[in-house]
């Protein structure tokens, strides 16, 4: 699983010198770059600001990376406990969405564009500006972020003091070893020089906007792959339904003459490009006749849909209606989560709220937000 996070998030162990960027970090001593930016609260922020805070604390980070939602409940804790000694922390997010492939989502239900920003927020509590700088990233190149999260302390006259990592242990289930933010905070508040002032940051890299062609290749290889549609029957039915697997089972129930199944269904090709390098597999069963087969599978080669789909091969879809779930009515679309050993957390008649799956897919324990 940590192989996989390492390929998914493109995480990154570097020092501030920055070999291989464009964008060096912010050199200690240096003064603050000015900045204006628009917060989720809907307020445009600036340096001037923070002006009635001696210290300000700028955290380069994000929704979708893994180590970042680690530290969010800590960022957090740490702007509640400084605030009273007149310290700012600030969030910036300095990643370009549109540089964001699909498969280094998968530890998220949120990607970071502004508006997923907004929900981030409210779901989370930030008791602090979360400021987005993803369409410009003017200020993520001025200050130089390796990786989110990454802090930037600055003192009254606004000169860089120390600039790395929150701590040294990424995992919110561990007690971290050193709290390099605190411990700088803590000696700037009694006067004393930083004894640390840089550390490495790890965490996924930015995704700065010359990445957009990374994004399209996802979508050129992916468009590549084969598409199938076998037969199952009743017996197979029930044996999908046991999840006799260690992934975590999304089956989605369809038809090409089922308008919400056609809308909704790239959601789940999606989602499929998403999570598919976890423990995660997702199913599609058509219900069309088995005359239509070709159709069906005409449907799925362009929707791009090369994850495991069948056709049901009984004309009886009563049957097959008692062999999902007797509890279904029959409507479609149909829609499933089912965890290993076979228990369903999830059923579904109509169409779904996408956001809704997605949450539900990545805080189930055969997934999780962290690794």
């Amino acid at each position: 699983m940590l192989f996989a996070a390492l390929v998914i998030c493109f995480q990154v162990t570097v020092c501030s010198a920055r070999l291989f960027d464009d964008h060096p970090t912010l050199a200690i001593g240096s003064k603050a770059p000015p900045f204006s930016l628009k917060g989720v609260d809907g307020k445009t922020y600036t340096l001037a600001s923070f002006n009635k805070f001696n210290i300000l604390v700028i955290i380069f980070t994000c929704n979708h990376c893994p180590t970042a939602q680690a530290y969010e409940d800590r960022i957090v804790q740490l702007a509640k406990d400084y605030k009273p000694k007149n310290v700012a922390v600030v969030a910036i997010n300095p990643n370009d969405p549109g540089a964001i492939r699909l498969d280094e989502l998968g530890y998220t239900d949120l990607s970071d564009t502004f508006a997923e920003m907004k929900l981030r927020a409210a779901r989370k509590k930030f008791n602090f500006p979360y400021l987005y700088d993803g369409g410009t990233q003017t200020t993520a190149k001025a200050y130089g972020p390796v990786a989110t999260p990454h802090v930037f302390i600055f003192d009254k006259e606004r000169k860089l003091r120390y600039q790395g990592r929150i701590d040294d242990v990424e995992k919110p289930t561990k007690t971290p070893n050193t709290l390099d933010t605190r411990t700088a905070l803590d000696e700037l508040l009694q006067n004393k020089d930083v004894t640390v002032k840089t550390t490495k940051v790890f965490g996924c890299s930015i995704k700065w906007a010359e990445k957009k062609d990374w994004v399209k290749k996802g979508f050129d290889d992916w468009a590549k792959e084969p598409v199938s549609l076998e037969p199952i029957d009743e017996a197979g039915v029930k044996d999908l339904l046991k999840n006799n697997s260690d992934k975590l089972r999304l089956v989605n129930i369809w038809a090409t003459w089922c308008g919400p199944c056609v809308v909704e269904f790239p959601e789940f090709v999606a989602m499929n490009h998403m999570y598919r390098g976890r423990d995660f597999e997702f199913i599609s069963i058509c219900l069309d006749d088995m005359a239509k087969k070709d159709k069906a599978l005409k449907f799925l080669k362009e929707k791009q849909a090369s994850n495991k789909n069948y056709i049901f091969n009984i004309d009886n879809k009563y049957a097959f209606i008692e062999a999902i779930n007797p509890k279904w009515q029959g409507a479609l679309p149909y829609t499933m989560i089912i965890e290993p050993g076979g228990n369903i957390i999830y059923a579904k008649e109509n169409i779904i709220d996408p956001a809704k799956i997605k949450t539900l897919i990545v805080e189930a324990p055969a997934i999780g937000r962290y690794y």
